[in-house]
């Protein structure tokens, strides 16, 4: 038996000499305790490990008493000594390391751990009986910063168990943010007949917080004067996520100058602090924060170009017969972003 597992002690058996009866048992557990009952029955829960020698002894009417007594053998628990460090960054790998523990008795040991107190893995309902890992170290890690909780269960050779919840203290990370600025550009070029679109799609905003867009659609100059003069085309840009749309038709300063299109746009996101220094639990996750600040968030996603081919203003007189049914083009579209760099410090 284990300590602190209870024990029923049954002396009912005992018999006196007729007419006398007995009245009284005696019992004496071995642990400093001892307790009379009128029944032969007793129980005792036994706190301390070793052996112990209980006994009884019965009374009858008359005063005369008899002794018996039994050797008993409680195990004691398996004893937990743990090795881990007071804190882990983020993300970092921490060893715990439970190898030192023993059972007092010289038996094995077996290791039952479960990793995280506030995560139910097993499905059962209760996330505090994982058994995560069976070796007498493990190896963990967490994303999240703040005090991480564990339970590692010992089981020794007699099935006597010892359960004790650690905890581990993970900090995050501390990162130097500066916003680098970039100017990128696209150009695409084509031919779009009269009543036709062409679409362009990206997401120039990826990774990185859009300032400012300039756009400008060129339309090829006709060689012929008779083909004078160029067909009206519309430039268009649609970018849902932000719910922004506009447009813009072509126009001709004059005939020597190529017909434009623009579309310009400035201060679509404010320009933030930069290199600075700040806390997170990864790059990863400040570098979304970053991106994702409340007013800050113009422009991300999908941006759709659109250029279409309108009816030519004014076009040949004659019915049936267009000298120009479309034009070349080429669309060039610039823009100011910002992206965010950060490096870790104090690692």
């Amino acid at each position: 038996m284990n300590v602190g597992e209870t024990v029923n002690f049954d002396a009912r058996g005992s018999t006196t000499p007729s007419p006398t009866i007995i009245d009284e048992y005696v019992w004496d557990f071995g642990e400093a305790e001892k307790r009379t009952t009128t029944t032969g029955i007793a129980f005792h829960t036994f706190t301390e490990a070793g052996n112990h020698d209980v006994e009884v002894e019965v009374f009858n009417d008359q005063g005369e008493s008899d002794r018996a007594s039994i050797a008993i053998f409680v195990n004691s628990p398996p004893i937990v000594v743990l090795d881990m460090p007071g804190y882990v960054r983020t993300n970092e790998t921490a060893t715990i390391d439970a190898s030192s523990s023993y059972d007092p008795e010289g038996g094995g040991v077996e290791y039952i751990w479960d990793l995280d107190l506030g995560f139910d893995r097993n499905g059962d309902g209760d996330p505090r009986n994982d058994a995560d890992a069976t070796s007498s170290s493990v190896e963990v890690m967490y994303a999240d910063s703040g005090n991480q909780t564990g339970m590692l269960t010992l089981i020794d050779d007699n099935g006597a168990t010892t359960t004790q919840t650690w905890s581990l203290m993970v900090v995050n990370r501390m990162f130097n943010v500066v916003w680098e600025e970039q100017h990128v550009s696209f150009e695409w070029n084509g031919h779009t007949e009269q009543g036709e679109s062409t679409i362009h799609e990206h997401t120039p905003g990826d990774g990185a917080r859009i300032i400012q867009v300039n756009a400008t659609l060129t339309l090829a100059r006709d060689l012929l004067p008779f083909q004078w003069p160029e067909d009206n085309f519309t430039l268009r840009v649609n970018v849902p996520m932000t719910g922004w749309t506009t447009s813009t038709q072509t126009t001709q300063e004059n005939v020597t100058l190529n017909a434009t299109a623009r579309i310009d746009r400035g201060g679509m996101n404010p320009w933030p602090e930069s290199g600075y220094t700040v806390s997170s639990d990864s790059s990863e996750s400040l570098v979304e924060s970053l991106l994702n600040e409340a007013g800050a968030r113009f422009g991300q996603g999908e941006w759709i170009w659109t250029v279409t081919a309108d009816e030519c203003d004014p076009d040949i007189p004659i019915d049936g017969v267009d000298p120009d049914t479309g034009n070349d083009w080429t669309l060039t579209i610039d823009y100011i972003i910002l992206i965010p760099r950060v490096s870790e410090v104090g690692a």
